[in-house]
């Protein structure tokens, strides 16, 4: 199996299949909580929002979209953090499930910052929001699907993308493995968690990903317990302009 994880994984996970669902993908997303609490899901994300949001001038009003939110749960720590900073901080969840959007819905049943849309990431207006976000998502694109799942980012986003995702390592799969049979007996839960460490990211991913034209300047720190805080800013064209249509303010999500 270890061998196995020196390339990235390509096998589908049950969340991918959009015709399954039900109470058992809620179940799923309710015990992915957990687990994110556990890992620590939230602390690449935040780290990549810190940096971006420095580099703009740590404007007063910041927009924010996640895509693939699931329950959104990770945004807990960016609103507590926009409180400390004085930041008025808008979030937007986006993900394809009815099931993910309802239970996103009650998680932040009280809080009015947050808004939840249910939709497709590449049909983003250009210059949705400052920042789009990406918390264990890209790991489920393989192929000519990721770079093209950055690019619909990138143009929806005013100053770049973050995304946070696991590194692809034996320890982080056995621990997983471990943990995702302690905590739940969720078929999601069990087949998902391990197979997303496999189709994590190691060092050398970054770099190729960083090496496509529509992204000029790709950082990536390794965060604790194995993972990635990536920020990723749209390529500039020969008149200043970001490519991809990145960076134009165009209709607001």
């Amino acid at each position: 199996m270890f061998d196995r994880l020196r390339e990235r994984a390509t096998a589908p996970e049950l969340m991918d299949d959009r015709a399954a669902g039900g109470a058992e993908l809620r179940e799923a997303l309710r015990h992915l909580r957990r687990l994110n609490r556990i890992f620590g899901a939230a602390g690449p994300t935040l780290h990549g929002v810190k940096r971006l949001w420095a580099e703009a001038g740590q404007p007063a009003r910041w927009t924010l979209l996640d895509v693939g939110a699931g329950s959104g749960d990770v945004n807990r720590r960016l609103l507590r953090w926009a409180d400390r900073r004085g930041v008025e901080l808008r979030i937007v969840l986006l993900d394809e499930t009815a099931e993910a959007c309802d239970e996103a819905r009650r998680y932040y049943g009280r809080e009015p910052r947050v808004e939840v849309r249910r939709g497709d990431l590449f049909a983003l207006p250009p210059g949705a929001a400052d920042v789009v976000t990406a918390t264990q998502v890209l790991h489920h694109f393989t192929g000519d699907d990721m770079p093209a799942a950055v690019s619909a980012m990138l143009r929806a986003a005013r100053v770049g993308v973050v995304v946070g995702d696991i590194h692809r390592h034996w320890i982080a799969w056995s621990a997983v493995w471990l943990v995702t049979r302690i905590v739940s007996r969720n078929r999601y839960i069990r087949h998902d968690g391990p197979l997303s460490v496999a189709k994590g990211f190691r060092g050398a991913d970054w770099e190729t990903l960083g090496r496509l034209p529509f992204a000029s300047i790709l950082h990536y720190d390794w965060r604790p317990l194995f993972r990635y805080a990536v920020t990723i800013r749209p390529a500039v064209g020969k008149d200043n302009q970001p490519m991809n249509g990145a960076g134009d303010h165009g209709h607001p999500l």
